[in-house]
């Protein structure tokens, strides 16, 4: 079996786990930079190239697409898609994570459970905004924001049009949520692979922080999942289509929250909570769903000796 890790760092905790898990498994594996990958388009040709050489087709890929190289990393995903290789989360799944705004539409039409959600132009009404989304305090998200950068809560009507007037004005696009304040700083991340569970954890914020993710401080333990949050989150690795993710919920009076769905989940919190080989049940993922093609290409050629046999 070969596969191909995508990473732009060798050196980071999930890519390394994932090498290894692989590794494990007596397979031959390589971590590939996507940005330093260029493509061939031909009549009936499809090619990747990788620091001057093509790379031989691999049987399956793990992409690891940061989030400010969404475009190029689904790019690259798609060519080796449409070269027959098996991907963890297809290209079109991963883009529809990384949009805020869609993931959340998606989400909605599957009838998946989320905070209320406002999203318009820098020309609507403050006012209108903050009534439409059940007055302060109010979550205000930036589209482009990760790991919890560009999340501001606001506590009074009067902040929040300051805020958004403020945000507005250099034209950056929000969404802007009601702020679920029984959650208590704290969320729910569910680990899919395949489309089972294989592990959670709760995230605490840290104290006076209301955004609970590790890069903020947090802290995370292992967590047991009611059946409702299981429930929830299966629905939303789903509606998106991923094969791999992470599902970060909130609990709220009326149920677990969906609040994101992550294509590209990081290993370390997870693994070192729960003390579960997350890598490992992404490489038994890829060994239920991939016959290697050397093994495809033995049993051609044993078939055309049977059939000359005979």
């Amino acid at each position: 079996m070969r596969v191909y890790i995508l990473s732009r760092n060798k050196e980071l905790y999930s890519t390394k786990r994932l090498l290894e898990a692989a590794e494990q498994k007596g397979w031959e594996v390589r971590v590939i930079d996507y940005l330093k990958c260029s493509i061939e388009i031909m009549k009936g040709q499809l090619r990747i190239n990788y620091l001057g050489e093509q790379l031989p087709i691999p049987d399956a890929i793990i992409p690891r697409i940061g989030a400010s190289r969404t475009f190029y990393g689904t790019a690259m995903v798609r060519h080796f898609e449409m070269m027959d290789v098996f991907s963890t989360s297809g290209n079109l799944a991963i883009a529809r994570s990384r949009d805020k705004l869609r993931s959340l539409q998606i989400l909605s039409k599957y009838g998946v459970d989320m905070p209320k959600t406002v999203f318009a132009s820098n020309k609507s009404s403050a006012k209108d905004i903050i009534a439409l989304s059940g007055g302060a305090p109010l979550v205000l998200k930036i589209l482009e924001g990760t790991q919890g950068v560009g999340v501001v809560l606001v506590d009074t009507a009067k902040a929040a049009k300051s805020v958004l007037d403020a945000f507005y004005g250099m034209d950056v696009s929000l969404l802007v949520q009601e702020f679920v304040e029984e959650a208590g700083g704290a969320d729910i991340r569910v680990f899919i692979v395949g489309g089972e569970v294989v592990g959670a954890m709760k995230r605490q914020g840290a104290d006076g922080e209301f955004r609970s993710n590790l890069h903020q401080g947090g802290k995370a333990t292992i967590h047991k999942l009611t059946r409702k949050e299981k429930s929830t989150a299966l629905a939303a690795a789903k509606a998106m289509g991923l094969g791999v993710c992470g599902v970060d919920m909130i609990p709220s009076a009326r149920g677990p929250l969906v609040m994101e769905v992550n294509s590209s989940p990081g290993l370390e919190g997870i693994e070192k909570s729960t003390n579960i080989d997350i890598a490992g049940k992404i490489m038994d993922y890829i060994a239920k769903n991939v016959t290697p093609k050397s093994d495809t290409t033995a049993k051609k050629k044993r078939i055309k000796r049977d059939s000359i046999g005979a």
